[in-house]
């Protein structure tokens, strides 16, 4: 009898890890936003800090049950090195979704709607002061490196036992710097999750998917064809 979790059990992993993520990551906004932390500085490193435990947390639950995906991006990213099968990728991106709209659901109960709108629940958000390609190129970077992350922490055979934590450093980082820029969402269902919960969609909303998916598409295959298969060889 194999001892690989059912699919049920799969799924399920990853809408409560990406729930926890969402719900802890989007949480910082309105948090922040309700206590008063108007400081840019410090309300980046609350955030950077949320986020990147958040996801760390996550994986680390879900990675012996689902491998701890919890982004659709990642799920692709993990299908292009052929990690999971390709039956698992919608399942996966459909479990994801819904896990960030709940954590968006619950964090509008139970917040103060004059808080949460303000930060437009913990929704990313494009600086004013760079364009759409721009942001886009600049969500593919900081998901090329989250994906690598994953690959080099968490999928290689020779990874260091640590859980998500090092995918979590990466967050963290990734949001000190594009953070100010772009949200630093790296996930499209950490993206949509607010969005959606609260009917209020960016108008450029595209970018979370587009950005996302092509720079962990790219992490995935140059991570399981050049650097993996060069260390079998």
């Amino acid at each position: 009898m194999s001892n690989e979790p059912d699919l049920a059990r799969r799924y399920t992993a990853e809408l409560l890890g990406t729930f926890i993520f969402v719900f802890v990551g989007a949480g910082s906004a309105v948090a922040t936003q309700y206590v008063g932390v108007f400081d840019p500085g410090s309300s980046l490193l609350v955030a950077a800090l949320a986020n990147g435990l958040g996801l760390a947390i996550g994986i680390s639950i879900t990675m012996g049950i689902s491998g701890g995906a919890l982004n659709p991006a990642v799920t692709i990213g993990l299908l292009l090195g052929k990690k999971i099968p390709a039956k698992d990728v919608i399942p996966y991106i459909i479990a994801e979704l819904v896990g960030a709209t709940i954590a968006g659901l619950l964090l509008m109960a139970v917040s103060p709607s004059s808080v949460g709108n303000v930060v437009h629940w913990g929704a990313p958000s494009l600086s004013s002061a760079i364009t759409v390609a721009q942001g886009t190129l600049f969500e593919l970077v900081m998901t090329f490196l989250l994906v690598m992350a994953v690959y080099g922490t968490i999928v290689d055979k020779r990874a260091p036992k640590i859980g998500g934590f090092g995918v979590g450093l990466i967050v963290l980082a990734d949001v000190l710097t594009g953070g100010p820029f772009t949200g630093a969402a790296m996930n499209p269902a950490r993206a949509m999750g607010p969005m959606i919960a609260s009917l209020s969609f960016r108008s450029y909303w595209y970018i979370y998917w587009i950005g996302p998916v092509i720079g962990a598409a790219l992490a995935g295959l140059i991570y399981s064809r050049v650097l993996e298969k060069s260390s079998v060889n």
